[in-house]
């Protein structure tokens, strides 16, 4: 088997049509003399066909588990849970890196199969920055969803079943009918404003039509005071994009949400962070990811006082699935020619430093 060899495993998580590999980079992988392996997936928003086209190998759905160990594997989300050991090479988002719920079980996978994995959220550049995240669609995507709840709710309804988007123009109209044409006279703050995923949030906010004094844009020095924050209930919809690393200050409490009874304004909190299961959270006025047919979670209020629900879907932007695929796709790009020299490639080689580093922790932790 060639050393330059991807294959593109299914995406099992549900709903979930987003690819780490659209047939465009897959073309260009190709062209540098790498084979692609494409797993027939009739859930990704690519047909096979379009991988056919370009000169992919097509092989059976979630058939990697039989591919040769030496062949890496791509995919996006995490693996469902099993207890099977993992021999492969797996590049992928794992979301077991900061102690979220399982994640020793999560690596003692592949202590046991003596595989490596490549978190592609700790994919970073010389000045530390990601070589490749969904932050801005995921944001877009956070303040749309936000806003769709934001309309049911003043009608008195729960946001139902969510369903991914053609292209941006399709997301930005459906948003601005169910507001009544337009997103004017709505206020919302995002907290992380300046970053990738704040940027996107601003942009859709702009683009269903507020008023760029009712989009409060907030980043390090709004927050360098510490939660938290009453401001937040002053506004429609909250839409938190930071990028959590340590433990900080509430932004909102159940405590600061009572206190400000039946004047408060907020309606919607969007945690496009989704630090669910973190210790750390900074919402912690809920404890369960939502999901697409499910896009919210009640927050206990009382009695009298207006309603007001939490989405924390973590695959946001899966809604505008191949546009954040392209986007992504191509920006991890360069790093995945530099693939097969990992071993001297930094960006590759810190990745599989900081796996051995967590999966010695995993190590103690499960007692191995």
């Amino acid at each position: 088997m060639s050393s330059r060899v991807f294959w593109l495993r299914c995406e099992k998580k549900e709903f979930e049509r987003r690819a780490a590999l659209t047939p465009t980079t897959s073309k260009k992988l190709i062209d540098a003399g790498f084979d692609i392996f494409v797993e027939r997936d009739e859930q990704r928003i690519f047909d096979d066909s379009e991988y056919e086209a370009v000169g992919c190998k097509l092989v059976d759905n979630n058939s990697w588990p039989s591919a040769s160990t030496d062949v890496p594997i791509i995919g996006l989300k995490e693996l469902p849970e099993s207890t099977d050991p993992l021999p492969h090479t797996h590049i992928q988002f794992a979301h077991c890196y900061k102690r979220q719920a399982g994640w020793s079980k999560v690596l003692s996978r592949f202590k046991r199969g003596s595989g490596t994995l490549y978190d592609i959220e700790f994919l970073n550049d010389a000045s530390g920055r990601r070589v490749a995240a969904f932050g801005f669609h995921a944001g877009f995507a956070g303040a749309a969803a936000g806003a769709l709840a934001l309309a049911a709710q003043r009608k008195g309804e729960t946001l139902g079943l969510l369903t991914p988007y053609e292209n941006e123009t399709a997301m930005i109209n459906d948003v601005k009918k169910v507001l009544g044409g337009s997103g004017k006279g709505v206020k919302a703050l995002v907290i992380g404003a300046l970053g990738r995923c704040g940027r996107g949030a601003v942009d859709l906010f702009r683009k269903i039509g507020l008023d760029e004094d009712d989009i409060l844009k907030w980043d390090l020095a709004e927050t360098a005071k510490g939660g938290p924050f009453d401001e937040i209930l002053d506004v429609d919809i909250f839409v938190n994009c930071i990028y959590l690393s340590s433990q900080i200050p509430s932004f909102i409490t159940h405590e600061t949400i009572n206190a400000a009874g039946k004047e408060r304004l907020l309606s919607v909190v969007v945690d496009v962070s989704c630090d669910t299961t973190n210790p750390f959270n900074p919402i912690p006025i809920y404890n369960i990811n939502t999901t697409f047919d499910k896009p919210t979670v009640p927050v206990g209020v009382a009695t009298g006082n207006p309603s007001l629900s939490v989405i924390s879907i973590d695959h946001l932007p899966t809604l505008l699935p191949r546009e954040a695929s392209e986007q992504f796709s191509g920006d991890l790009l360069p790093s995945l020619l530099e693939f097969p020299s990992r071993r001297s490639s930094r960006v590759w080689a810190d990745a599989e430093k900081l796996f051995q580093e967590k999966l010695a922790e995993a190590v103690i932790a499960e007692g191995l």
